[in-house]
């Protein structure tokens, strides 16, 4: 019997679209606690005939990728043309205290990328889980972009030009950052009766 490495890779090498390929080793690597490195150094020791997608996917994998949809993502990104994020780190604030693990992050401007599909965060307990976590960014400070994961394949240019123009709005909100608060400042010495 072939070790479980070798199983996944003899799969996808058969296969010729990227998305089983993804599944499998996204599956493989989440479920299955295999090390992408590991899955690398089998490619590397096996067979060059078929091993061209499953490198590639890989890749995505090996940066952090956790499903076919965060490969998409991946895809997206690369169009984007804004440095990579972080993928699937924890985030923590000040205190030590867990935020969330975006799928991607942004740090130098504060964005989390969350791709959420309908199937793991909108049943009921999921959905107020979901709100819970963007409750905790948005006590953190962190600007969230959410799309539909079937956006990041049917509309990649829309996503990803959604994608620069969020990134952007959170850099220009933390260069405004000290004027929003000095406004605040002011607005809150004006009297009651006279506010607008």
């Amino acid at each position: 019997m072939a070790p479980l490495g070798r199983a996944v890779l003899d799969a996808c090498r058969r296969f010729t679209a990227r998305d089983p390929i993804g599944a499998l080793l996204t599956e493989a690597v989440q479920r299955g606690r295999l090390n992408p490195e590991v899955l690398i150094r089998e490619l590397d020791a096996g067979s060059d005939r078929g091993s061209a997608l499953p490198r590639e996917v890989l890749r995505d994998v090996v940066a952090g990728a956790r499903s076919v949809a965060e490969i998409d993502a991946m895809n997206v990104w690369r169009l984007s043309g804004l440095p990579e994020p972080i993928w699937n780190q924890p985030l923590r604030d000040g205190s030590g205290e867990y935020i969330a693990t975006p799928d991607g992050y942004f740090k130098e401007v504060d964005l989390a990328w969350e791709i959420d599909s309908y199937d793991f965060h909108f049943a009921k307990e999921a959905y107020a889980k979901t709100l819970d976590r963007n409750a905790r960014y948005a006590a953190a400070g962190i600007a969230v972009l959410q799309p539909l994961p079937s956006r990041l394949r049917t509309e990649p240019e829309k996503v990803a030009e959604e994608l620069r123009a969020a990134y952007n709005a959170a850099a220009a909100r933390q260069l405004n950052s000290t004027q929003v608060e000095d406004a605040g400042l002011v607005q809150a010495n004006i009297p009651w009766e006279e506010r607008k």
